[in-house]
């Protein structure tokens, strides 16, 4: 989704600074405005996905996988273990 929204800024800025450029000779100019809106759209993003990471959301997720994380390797492991003698139990046909 971060890189679709940031090709959508992209080409929204290509197409803005086509609209500006008084000439069409003057490709360095787009070229330099293109840029410009790229490098802000990806601070923007960047900025947004930082803020994200910090959230206070995003913290207590991740302490609560790394949390549960021992207890979802333990369910596993005994998972298959049952599955185990289940198959064990089975008659071959």
């Amino acid at each position: 989704m971060k890189a679709s929204l940031l090709l959508a800024l992209v080409c929204t800025a290509v197409l803005a600074a086509g609209a500006r450029a008084d000439t069409p000779r003057e490709p360095e100019t787009l070229v330099r405005k293109v840029q410009e809106y790229a490098q802000k759209a990806s601070a923007v993003a960047k900025s947004a996905l930082s803020m994200v990471q910090e959230s206070e959301a995003a913290q207590l997720a991740r302490r609560w996988l790394a949390e549960n994380a021992d207890l979802a390797k333990q369910r596993l492991v005994w998972l298959k273990e049952k599955v185990e003698e289940l198959w064990k139990r089975t008659p071959a046909m």
